[in-house]
């Protein structure tokens, strides 16, 4: 028994003994994940898993490959192939550009204040580049364009606030406890939306569609929360953002007529990239 538990504790198994009468042997909580025991289709399920989010935008790219290769390294031989068989048959496409990283240790710390109710307390780098110290009730992560928020209660101001994971830095469990709110509509990935949609943006960009609302959301690149509709016939879409080439974007994928309001930039920009594709069509 003694070999068996050394060899267990080789493994990296955290093996608590102790003598006496009434000694024994018990499994403990470790500082380092020990191996796991996974069934053909679990290994195969977590592989493809993290071979999806190193190719996504999840912000944790590198981090998905290096579990992915410690993984592989350890799958039978009748495994290794079938995993080998999809990532040869499968790709990804990619809409956008890479995206800020996120940090894993981070994302699960504020993961488990979010799921234990523990208030915490970081410093923000905002949007003007200024920094600036927060405390707040963690309540959920979202994903969304690559980025992650943290939809939180900030006790100093009273009120709902956004933090992109990217800005924070420091983060620090205070060991108070406090009772979960309710979040406005009671819908984490919607109030963000909102609020994303929403948010203060350096251009302004709003296009009127001659189409129905619903038709449009299937169809539109613009967050859900952006579009309004007017009429049974007609909608409009907020494209204001902080990039030009994303509200090009938003609009080409319209397949509707549309009038826009927009900045003067905004204007500018689109008539370059139309005569851009003119010129190409011509030549």
């Amino acid at each position: 028994m003694r070999r068996d538990i050394d060899r267990l504790r080789d493994l990296g198994y955290p093996v608590e003994g102790t003598t006496g009468h009434a000694g024994g042997y018990r499994l403990a909580s470790g500082t380092a994940m020990p191996p796991l025991i996974l069934g053909d289709d679990e290994a195969i399920a977590t592989t493809v898993a993290l071979r999806t989010a190193a190719g996504h935008l999840t912000g944790m790219e590198e981090t998905s490959l290096r579990a992915l290769a410690k993984l592989e390294q350890v799958l039978p031989a009748r495994l290794r192939a079938q995993v080998a068989a999809v990532q040869q048959t499968t790709a990804a496409i990619g809409w956008e550009t890479r995206g800020p990283r996120v940090n894993p240790e981070l994302l699960g710390g504020l993961a488990a204040a979010c799921r234990d109710h523990e208030s915490v307390t970081f410093d923000y780098t905002t949007r003007h580049s200024g920094t600036a110290s927060r405390r707040v009730e963690p309540h959920h992560l979202i994903a969304s364009g690559g980025l992650w928020y943290l939809l939180a209660h900030d006790t100093h101001k009273n009120n709902w606030r956004i933090f992109r994971l990217d800005r924070i830095t420091d983060p620090a469990p205070t060991r108070h406890h406090f009772t979960p709110r309710t979040v406005p509509g009671d819908d984490p990935a919607a109030y963000v939306a909102d609020k994303i949609a929403t948010a203060p943006t350096r251009y302004r960009a709003i296009a009127t569609v001659h189409a129905p609302a619903d038709t449009v959301r299937r169809r539109s690149w613009a967050l859900a929360t952006r579009i309004r509709p007017r009429d049974e016939a007609t909608c409009t879409i907020g494209c204001s953002s902080n990039h030009l080439p994303g509200i090009a974007q938003t609009l080409a994928a319209l397949d509707a007529d549309y009038t826009l309001d927009a900045d003067p930039e905004v204007t500018a920009y689109l008539h370059q990239t139309a005569g851009r594709m003119q010129h190409a069509t011509n030549s």
